[in-house]
């Protein structure tokens, strides 16, 4: 018996549409698109309308969540995401920023997933996404993405009392729970 089950190729499909690209043209960076819920919707939706995919996926990025516990990021453009500051001591993290505090810090997250449940009109579900923890952790260490997470790997094994990668884990816990009740149907877990 064959049992047709959905697969997730591509997160965010939108971003090869010549409307989505009008839309980043429009603003000086892409947090600004990922902070602006309209807009959110409007690029969510895009695939959805001019692709017919099953389910929309929500524009959104996996580093609002440390960004939310108090390591702002900058997206450079051609090169990624980069953290000005990053997790290298013990007072590092106990600054951070956890639970539903940092979750709160998501407002535009929670608002840009109901606007696009409302536009989207029951069509099809919303699929939210979150970085799983070892992702957020390495980028918090790291300050960039990384092919080998050296910084990240010497700290869990020489450092072990450093709670990044637990204080990583629990947020994304929080930052899930507000999202599927603005609307997420369901969520997916993205890990390096």
């Amino acid at each position: 018996m064959w049992i047709d089950h959905p697969i997730w190729l591509m997160r965010q499909a939108g971003r090869i549409l010549p409307q989505y690209r009008a839309v980043r043209e429009r603003l000086p960076g892409f947090i600004e698109l990922v902070k602006n819920p309209a807009l959110v919707a409007e690029v969510t939706i895009q695939p959805v309308d001019e692709l017919g995919v099953d389910a929309a996926i929500l524009f959104s990025d996996i580093l609002v969540i440390p960004e939310a516990m108090g390591l702002p990021y900058e997206m450079i453009e051609s090169k990624g995401p980069f953290f000005p500051e990053t997790i290298q001591s013990k007072g590092d993290i106990e600054k951070l920023s956890s639970g539903m505090d940092a979750a709160t810090e998501l407002g535009y997250v929670y608002d840009g997933i109901g606007e696009t449940v409302k536009n989207l009109n029951e069509r099809v579900p919303l699929i939210g996404f979150a970085g799983a923890p070892f992702t957020l952790f390495c980028y918090m260490v790291e300050g960039r993405g990384s092919k080998t997470f050296s910084k990240a790997k010497k700290m869990m094994y020489t450092q072990p009392g450093m709670d990044a990668f637990t204080a990583s884990k629990n947020h994304g816990h929080r930052y899930r729970l507000p999202s599927a009740e603005s609307g997420s149907g369901c969520q997916s877990r993205s890990d390096l």
